[in-house]
């Protein structure tokens, strides 16, 4: 694993000494010469090379990327679908090419890239339609709690680990009564001696099913001022006493995705098990969640970029009236609506990128590149639908897997109506 990881890193590098860098901005760069052109100018909104904010070490590994999602995700998907799960063996294959903990630092054992570079992951997921594999969950929202908040102990024990797709990671925040309401959780972990006991029920975990280490937040003073003062993050691995997956869940979208309910019958977590201090969990995950918003918001523009190629290329090649439909001026004007949208979202979500990648992306603005991001996926999956006609209704077509997996992405990670409320907060806050 090792080697794999150093050749990866070495290929990363070869276009320079320092890839990645805080200290030279992509949006400088300057390929063979010519400016990078954005989506709006390229050919195709896929198209590698483009957007300002990467560089030529970016497409190296997006070209990478793209690849491993070609073979190894693609053709298997349909089969995962009915499974209701991806296999193991793709979770090392993704480790072995360095497509997990991408962001991670390398002296925690991270591949020691940039945030940028993990964006190119969670687009490339999406450019194959594939929504099966918990990468970007995996890597981009458990492990970061583990590296920034975990003992030295937890970061060897478990990064490495990850790293190598050996080790599934989950995070279990929403409650069968509680969703986007972190503070009304009623999972509770008590003191006992050193140990603790913890006991409660989550639903709706992505990766739970195959987790094999769940971030589990739970209350542990029920006494605290305010909810938010008396919550803690616990570790607990697959196997431990007392914890149970019940069923996967039988969603009408993501279908590849195992999404379990977790359950939690006393089971006992020894001292080492808190992840960061007692009481602090509720400041770990405030600080945290907007990436996780991010990157829902980046997938989601990822996958309207899709399906704006996807459909582009059925209107030229189905036939109505004795043309191709995309001789209809409906059809074209449909189009030019949709690319548009598409490049002005691109635009705002890029340079959202950049904020995070500067560590300047506050949660507010998360918040509306997540709302605004999904909404568009939402819309533009519809009139993409509408323009396959019939055979946008059929599973065998990507647009009607893109359909109905767009559904999910304004309720999870705090749903949209949560997220103007961060908005409205902040606008109207004299602080």
């Amino acid at each position: 694993m090792a080697a794999r990881l150093l050749r990866l890193r070495g290929l990363l590098r070869a276009a320079g000494p320092r890839p990645f860098s805080a200290q030279a901005s992509p949006l400088q760069t300057e390929q063979h010469g010519t400016k990078r052109p954005e989506p709006s100018s390229a050919k195709s909104l896929v198209d590698i090379g483009t957007r300002r904010i990467f560089s030529s070490d970016h497409d190296i590994f997006r070209e990478s990327a793209r690849k491993f999602f070609q073979e190894e995700v693609l053709p298997f998907h349909a089969e995962w679908e009915k499974d209701g799960q991806v296999s193991r063996e793709l979770w090392q294959k993704a480790g072995q090419q360095g497509l997990l903990g991408v962001a991670i630092a390398e002296k925690h054992g991270g591949i020691g890239a940039d945030i940028l570079s993990s964006a190119v992951v969670w687009e490339e997921q999406m450019y194959v339609n594939c929504t099966g594999p918990g990468f970007s969950l995996h890597s981009d929202i458990v492990m970061p709690y583990i590296a920034n908040y975990g003992s030295e102990e937890q970061i060897k024990r478990f990064i490495p680990e990850m790293v190598a797709g050996k080790c599934i990671g989950a995070i279990a925040m929403t409650e069968p009564g509680a969703g986007s309401d972190l503070q009304g959780i009623r999972t509770y972990a008590k003191k006992d001696g050193s140990d603790w006991i913890l006991n409660g029920s989550k639903v709706f975990i992505t990766n739970g099913w195959m987790s094999d280490v769940v971030i589990v937040v739970a209350v542990t003073n029920r006494e605290a001022r305010s909810p938010a003062h008396g919550i803690s993050l616990f570790l607990v691995e697959n196997g431990t006493k007392g914890f149970i997956k019940g069923r996967k869940l039988n969603k009408i979208g993501l279908k590849a995705q195992d999404t379990a309910e977790l359950f939690f019958e006393d089971v006992r977590l020894p001292a080492s098990a808190l992840l960061g201090k007692e009481n602090k969990g509720f400041y770990y995950l405030m600080a945290e969640l907007p990436q996780e918003r991010l990157l829902i918001a980046d997938m989601a523009l990822a996958s309207c970029e899709f399906m704006f190629e996807e459909t582009r290329n059925y209107v030229k090649q189905r036939k109505a009236f004795g043309k191709t439909i995309a001789h209809l001026q409906t059809v074209q004007h449909k189009l030019a609506e949709m690319k548009t949208q598409i490049c002005v979202g691109r635009a705002f979500m890029d340079n959202c990128l950049q904020l995070h990648a500067d560590k300047r992306l506050d949660s507010s603005t998360a918040s509306m590149a997540k709302y605004w991001s999904s909404d568009l996926q939402n819309s533009i999956a519809t009139q993409c639908v509408q323009l396959h006609g019939g055979w946008g209704y059929m599973w065998e077509y990507p647009i009607a897997k893109a359909f109905v997996d767009a559904r999910v992405q304004p309720i999870y990670g705090g749903t949209n109506e949560i997220m103007k409320e961060l908005i409205a907060r902040d606008i109207v806050s004299d602080k």
